[in-house]
């Protein structure tokens, strides 16, 4: 069964980033950033700040217990030729920024391979800044510090595509995500799989032609987690060794290598467990059994609503919108 009105508690209440939260995450990149533009020799080599990944595109979860929440967001800098052989230097400017002004210098803060990141109190939240450089053909590209070489990106093309699926799922790709999302974080199921392989691989099995066979393929959140997941699973299924994995933004990326063989391979038996589990609540007829299926895959947070709840969640507008077919409280219906 689907019961619908779970799922949507279960989002509001479990899987969700809260609204306070959200906020606090924009608040604080404005001030990372107001405070890198206001510097005397890095602010003329800054353009401006371009959210990336979950963030803006909405699929960003509630941590679990004790870890941190994470934005990024992209710093677009002027290419400057005289750093062509030393690449790492437009993070050590973001760096030297950072390292040197209150507060920032007095909060845990480093580099990493393509971005300078800075933990807030009690590991509650973190920021990573990536900087970026816009050529003249429009071409964007990051740095791979550790390599030292430059990288194709293109992250607002990947938003527009995903947006793009998410519209033709009827508004419930992002909510599949932010499940499978909670399935790998707070269940410990396929760790070692980066978000950015995740949500290319769910959105690549979202397409129109499903919905011109079966007019209700993505009619509400269950049917879609159901088909999404049992499409990919045969995907998987058909690709026993790690697949290449492109940015579907044309940018000419491969997001593979964020694999080993080995995390591919667990993530293809985990994910083939998850759809038979899927399938399995889905279709038991019993309401009790049925909710039995689905906590026994997504635990005790996915229950009943109370009968007036004020989450301060995703609004509809944000992500948690639900399909047209509901279950009442009370109701057995599907």
């Amino acid at each position: 069964m689907k019961h619908t009105d779970y799922f949507k508690n279960f989002l509001d209440n479990t899987v969700n980033l809260s609204k306070f939260k959200l906020g606090l995450l924009s608040q604080r990149v404005d001030s990372v950033y107001d405070v890198l533009k206001a510097d005397a020799d890095l602010g003329p080599r800054i353009k401006k700040k371009i959210p990336q990944g979950s963030w803006p595109q909405k699929t960003i979860i509630s941590p679990q217990n004790g870890k941190a929440f994470d934005g990024d967001f992209m710093v677009q800098m002027v290419e400057n030729p005289d750093w062509a052989l030393d690449l790492k230097k437009y993070g050590d400017a973001i760096y030297n920024v950072l390292h040197n002004t209150s507060p920032y210098k007095d909060m845990p803060h480093g580099r990493k391979c393509r971005c300078v990141y800075v933990n807030y109190a009690n590991n509650a939240m973190h920021i990573d800044i990536v900087p970026l450089v816009i050529r003249a053909d429009d071409t964007q590209w990051i740095i791979n510090r550790d390599k030292n070489m430059w990288e194709r990106t293109d992250p607002d093309g990947f938003t527009d595509w995903m947006k793009a699926k998410d519209r033709i799922a009827g508004k419930h790709l992002r909510e599949v995500i932010r499940i499978m999302k909670y399935l790998r974080d707070h269940k410990n199921s396929f760790t070692g799989t980066k978000s950015i392989l995740l949500t290319t691989l769910l959105g690549e099995r979202v397409e129109e032609w499903h919905k011109i066979v079966d007019a209700g393929y993505y009619s509400d959140l269950p049917t879609a987690l159901l088909h999404i997941i049992s499409d990919l699973d045969t995907w998987l299924q058909a690709n026993p060794t790690k697949p290449i994995v492109m940015d579907p933004s044309g940018s000419g990326t491969s997001f593979d290598h964020r694999w080993t063989p080995e995390t591919y391979s667990y993530f293809r038996e985990r994910i083939h467990a998850h759809a038979a589990e899927i399938s399995a609540a889905y279709h038991e007829t019993d309401f009790d059994e049925s909710v039995k299926k689905w906590q026994g895959l997504f635990g005790d947070g996915f229950r009943a609503p109370a009968s007036s709840t004020s989450s301060g969640k995703y609004s509809t507008t944000g992500a948690a919108t639900i399909g047209a077919a509901t279950v009442s409280h009370s109701g057995r219906a599907g």
